[in-house]
Parts: structure tokens; sequence; C-alpha cells
């Protein structure tokens, strides 16, 4: 009987966590995991990050991301290329010490304003070709204007 009572606790804070049912449903739909932790802190395009020890290594560490980023709607369109570098690194464990407390050191390679994926959009990157063609089109001579 107490493990039913434990398992009735556990997700009644789950629901309570995610701010009510409403937001509990929404979760599931938009995310499709269902986790609470300690808030470790917010970047500057509002995606929040969050820990909890009690998950293996590896599982420990999420973002919840913004709805909107770069004037993007990101609400069900998100992507992991939304994770500023300085937050990669917190996220995947490379260090233990979030942004909010060590904040990075400023290099010359890392933009002011991180950019997500463009892939299949019509911002992508398309380099040009510099072989040259195998086969050339055939052109028709021009006749003489009389």
């Amino acid at each position: 009987m107490a493990e039913y009572l434990r398992v009735l606790r556990n997700a009644l804070r789950q629901v309570s966590g995610h701010g009510g049912l409403r937001g509990f449903v929404w979760k599931v739909l938009r995310v499709g995991d269902l986790k609470i932790g300690t808030l470790i802190g917010v970047d500057k395009y509002g995606n929040k990050y969050f820990e909890d020890k009690r998950y293996f290594f590896g599982r420990h560490r999420w973002v919840e991301y913004a709805t909107e980023m770069n004037g993007k709607n990101t609400y069900w369109d998100v992507d992991a290329s939304m994770v500023p570098p300085e937050w990669h690194r917190w996220l995947h464990s490379m260090t233990d010490d979030p942004p909010t407390t060590h904040p990075p050191v400023a290099h010359k390679f890392i933009w002011e304003n991180h950019k997500f994926n463009l892939s299949g959009s019509s911002g992508q990157y398309v380099p040009y070709s510099t072989t040259r063609k195998k086969i050339q089109e055939w052109i028709p001579p021009a006749t003489a204007s009389k």
C-alpha cells in the first residue's frame, strides 16, 4: 500500500511541477518528456536549464526551450541548435560550473548573437561548385539576320 501512495505522491508532484493538469498535458505533447528539477539558469533567449541528480548521468541536465528565438516561433519546432555554446558545455557535462556562476571567456570565434540551424530553410548554406561540368549543354549557332 505504501508503494501506491509513493507513486500517487510522485504523480501529483509531476502534475503540480508543470503548472497543473493543462501544463502537464501540453508538456507531454510538446516535448514528450516529464522532468522536474532545480532551475539552474536562463540564457538570453529565454531557454531554461534544469538539473536533478536523481536521474542517471547524461540525463540529469536538460533544457526547456523558449517559444521564440531570433524572431522565429519555435513552440512546436524545437531544435538542439537553439542552445548557445556557453550552455552547451554545461548541458553535456563538459564542466560542472554553469555560465551563471562562471561566465565564459570571450573568444573571437563565438558570435554575439547565436543562430540556430538553418538547414532546410531559405537561409541554408549552399556551396557553389568549383569543378567543371562533364557534359556541356549544346547552344545552337546564331543565324545571321538579314
